[in-house]
C-alpha cells in the first residue's frame, strides 16, 4: 500500500462524510504541526538553552520547565491560527482562553484541553515525554459559551490524542471509531501511520504506580499490589513493575504490551492528583476505544462530570481484565476500617 501520511489518512477519512467541512481536518493538522516543533525542540535540547527550569510555578504549584512553556506556546498558537477552535485550555494556566470574543482569526466549534508536556520533570534526565489532548464540540450553537458547553463528560469527547517524544515520536488518536498511531519520519517530515487500528492486549505482566506513596494507598490498592506480587503460574504472576514517571510513555507502553497504570487517591490527594479534562478524560476514551478499561475504581472515567478545569481524579487504566481486578479488589474492601491505613 506504500506509505500513508496523518494528512492522507484524516482527509480520506473526511471523504467519507460528505457534510464535512474540513475544519477538524484542519484542527488535527494544526496539532501535528505544533508536535513537530515541540520534536525538534526535544531533540536538541541539550544544544540549546532549553533545558532546566523556568523559575515559575504553574497553576498546579508545580515547577515549570523551559519547555513546558515552549510547547504551551507553540501549542496555544498553532490552535489559535487554525480558526477552528472557540475554547483552549492548557495546564499551565489558570483559566481556559474564550475565544469567542477575539477578532484576529475565526472562530470555530472545538474546545480543545491540552497537556503540553507530560513528563516534563524527566526533561532533564532524557527519559520520555509527551503532549495529551482532548477535543470536544460547543454544545451551544454560537454566540458567547455556555455552561452546557462544559458539563460534557468524557463520552462526548470528538476525539482526543497524545504524541510521544521517545525513541521515535509517535502521535496517537481517536475520533471515536478506534486508534491509530502515526511515527515521525524525520527524513519527510512527516507523521506516517505505522501502527493502524491499535489494540490493548486484555491483560498483561506490567503495574505502572508509584510506589513511594505505599503508605498513603487504601487498604484495596495496598492488597491488590500485594496480588501482583504474588507467585501464581496460572495467571503469569508475579507481574513486573515497569514505572517511567510520566504518564503518557507508561500509557504508551500498556497499550502495545499490555498491562496497567494505577495513581489512585492518596492520603495526600484524597480526590486523586491526575487531571480530568487533558490527562485522564483524553486517554480514557483512547483505552476503550482500543477495546481498554480506565476507571476511578468505582466508576468509568468517561462518564464523570466536570466541575472545575482542574479538576483532579483517580486514575486506573489499561488492560480490560487488569482494571477489572483492581475495581473488583476496591469493591471487596471498600467497608474496610479505616480506608487508609
Amino acid at each position: 500500500m506504500g506509505i500513508q501520511t496523518l494528512e492522507q489518512f484524516i482527509s480520506k477519512q473526511q471523504s467519507k462524510f460528505p457534510t464535512a467541512k474540513g475544519e477538524f481536518t484542519h484542527l488535527l493538522q494544526a496539532i501535528s504541526l505544533a508536535a513537530k516543533m515541540v520534536n525538534r525542540e526535544v531533540n536538541k535540547a541539550g544544544l540549546a538553552d532549553i533545558l532546566g527550569k523556568q523559575g515559575k510555578q504553574n497553576v498546579q504549584g508545580e515547577e515549570q520547565q523551559k519547555l513546558d512553556v515552549f510547547a504551551d506556546q507553540h501549542f496555544m498558537d498553532a490552535l489559535e491560527k487554525v480558526g477552528d477552535c472557540c475554547y483552549l485550555a492548557s495546564e499551565e494556566h489558570e483559566e481556559g482562553i474564550d475565544l469567542t470574543h477575539q477578532t484576529f482569526y475565526p472562530v470555530g466549534k472545538y474546545m480543545v484541553y491540552f497537556d503540553p508536556l507530560d513528563g516534563s520533570s524527566n526533561i532533564d534526565a532524557n527519559v520520555s515525554i509527551g503532549t495529551i489532548f482532548s477535543i470536544f464540540k460547543r454544545v451551544s450553537p454560537e454566540g458567547p459559551l455556555t455552561m452546557a458547553d462544559f458539563e460534557q463528560t468524557g463520552r462526548q469527547q470528538v476525539a482526543a490524542g497524545y504524541i510521544i517524544y521517545g525513541s521515535s515520536t509517535m502521535l496517537v488518536y481517536t475520533t471515536g471509531k478506534g486508534v491509530n498511531g502515526f511515527t515521525l519520519d524525520p527524513s519527510i517530515g512527516e507523521f506516517c501511520l505505522s501502527h493502524p487500528n491499535l489494540l490493548i492486549p486484555s491483560t498483561g505482566r506490567t503495574y505502572s504506580v508509584n510506589e513511594s506513596n505505599y503508605n498513603q494507598f487504601s487498604t484495596a490498592i495496598k492488597q491488590y499490589l500485594q496480588y501482583c506480587k504474588d507467585m501464581d503460574k496460572e495467571t503469569q504472576r508475579p507481574y513486573t513493575s515497569r514505572y517511567i514517571g510520566s504518564l503518557v510513555a507508561d500509557f504508551h507502553r500498556n497499550m502495545i504490551q499490555g498491562g496497567i497504570y494505577l495513581y489512585p487517591d492518596t492520603m495526600a490527594y484524597p480526590n486523586g492528583k491526575l487531571r480530568l479534562m487533558y490527562e485522564c478524560n483524553p486517554l480514557a476514551f483512547i483505552a476503550e476505544q482500543a477495546g481498554g478499561r480506565a476507571s476511578t475504581g468505582l466508576m468509568p472515567i468517561l462518564d464523570i462530570m466536570p466541575e472545575e478545569l482542574h479538576q483532579r481524579v483517580p486514575l486506573i487504566i489499561g488492560s480490560d481484565k487488569m482494571v477489572k481486578m483492581v475495581e473488583w479488589f476496591i469493591h471487596e474492601y471498600s467497608t474496610a476500617e479505616p480506608t487508609f491505613a
